[in-house]
């Protein structure tokens, strides 16, 4: 299976359809930020500071950085900020730009294998944006639209998507550094969106071999309760094969929602990082408990397979029985 591979100077983060999902931090953009873009532009970087922390603490594996801001000097404003968030974690960074300089001024600036977001299908984009990511060994965000627009018909953005793959691979670009947006829409002004990218994500997976990412918030926008829809919206969009999005992990129930993913699709292993999560310390030892009937588990191979669940994996001496939805813990 493909798996694109991202770095920092010491941090390796990859992408895979057999690996957890990847959560790439949303904040670090003054789109829609009045406050933020007053502060980039006048060289005040105190709220980057604290959503690069937040976002890292709140467990992002990467971030995605964006300094688009009218009228200011957006390459060296992009610059600055990589160099900044760079000093302040080890996480892997998507550079964020419409602007070719940009892009080129955050590259020059970057230590380790970005992930330059963005190129889209148009030709005039395509020519001078492969040739930066070969230049330098990125890995691109490949976005299905092109000169036409946003198709409305997902096989269309799945043929933009094929022609950008075969682009990349006429500049040495491999498709396991292509990661493919099939362009999230609301889901309030189109019914289908949803189903859209399911169907989408899912022949990006079987048909091209590409990882894929989105902006996963876009999905939700105009309506109430936005936390809630994004978080269904990631479940199924993982089940489907998505592998990444750029989203905020400041929410407890996208959080949630991307590591009970990891757990149905077998991409946590042994359930370790869900447990370490939400499982509460028992006074007795009923931690001990779980982890040797783990093991016990996995020493009888296949035969685990096929067997009835045994409770005691499950559920410890001192749990109550399940008797319908119950919250979980806050993380």
């Amino acid at each position: 299976m493909t798996e694109t591979v991202l770095s920092s100077a010491t941090k390796e983060v990859v992408l895979g359809f057999e690996r957890p999902f990847v959560v790439i931090g949303e904040r670090i953009n003054p789109t829609g930020r009045k406050k933020l873009a007053e502060e980039m532009k006048a060289g005040d970087f105190s709220t980057v500071i604290a959503d690069t922390t937040a976002q890292v603490e709140a467990g992002a594996q990467m971030l995605d950085v964006n300094a688009g801001i009218p009228l200011a000097d957006e390459p060296a404003i992009l610059a600055e900020t990589i160099t900044l968030v760079q000093s302040l974690t080890d996480v892997p960074l998507s550079i964020d730009s419409s602007i070719v300089a940009a892009l080129e001024a955050g590259l020059n600036a970057y230590k380790g294998k970005a992930l330059v977001n963005s190129v889209t299908g148009e030709e005039e984009r395509l020519e001078v944006v492969l040739p930066l990511v070969a230049k330098h060994g990125a890995a691109v965000v490949a976005i299905t639209n092109d000169e036409t627009g946003i198709p409305q018909d997902p096989n269309e953005r799945f043929a933009v998507a094929k022609r950008i793959v075969e682009r990349a691979a006429d500049h040495g670009i491999g498709r396991e550094d292509i990661v493919v947006d099939p362009l999230v829409m609301p889901i309030g002004a189109m019914r289908t969106a949803g189903r859209q990218v399911f169907e989408l994500v899912r022949r990006l997976r079987t048909e091209l071999g590409v990882n894929s990412t989105c902006g996963a918030s876009n999905v939700s926008f105009g309506l109430p309760n936005r936390g809630g829809l994004n978080a269904a919206f990631l479940s199924m969009g993982i089940a489907s094969g998505l592998t990444s999005a750029i989203t905020s992990p400041l929410h407890p129930e996208i959080r949630q929602a991307v590591m009970a993913a990891d757990v149905m699709m077998g991409n946590d292993p042994d359930c370790i990082a869900w447990i370490g999560t939400y499982r509460e310390p028992s006074p007795d030892g009923g931690g001990r408990r779980e982890r040797g009937a783990r093991r016990r588990a996995r020493a009888a191979g296949t035969a685990a397979d096929t067997a009835q669940p045994d409770a005691s994996i499950a559920i410890g001496d001192d749990d109550p029985l399940p008797t319908g939805d119950v919250a979980p813990p806050e993380p």
